[in-house]
């Protein structure tokens, strides 16, 4: 869903709920499909955020956390 007012919300997990399912990426944008989840089973592929200030985003169909690397997304502008 697009975010139309551009809030900026960004899931994020919740300790003890979601899943400890983490991947490291190199961007603030990450697709996500559910491909790489548990039971691969997949869903609608969608464009997560990881929002300024933060260093992880959670998908909300699979609960698979994307965290940034340390010094990644640096000059990533999008």
């Amino acid at each position: 869903m697009r975010d139309g007012k551009l809030t900026g919300y960004a899931p994020q997990p919740v300790p003890g709920v979601t899943p400890d399912q983490r991947i490291e990426v190199e961007s603030h944008s990450v697709p996500c499909d559910g491909e790489v989840g548990v039971g691969g089973l997949g869903h609608p592929r969608v464009w997560l955020r990881i929002a300024a200030g933060y260093d992880q985003v959670t998908c909300p169909y699979c609960s698979i956390t994307y965290v940034l690397k340390a010094g990644a997304g640096d000059g990533d502008h999008h």
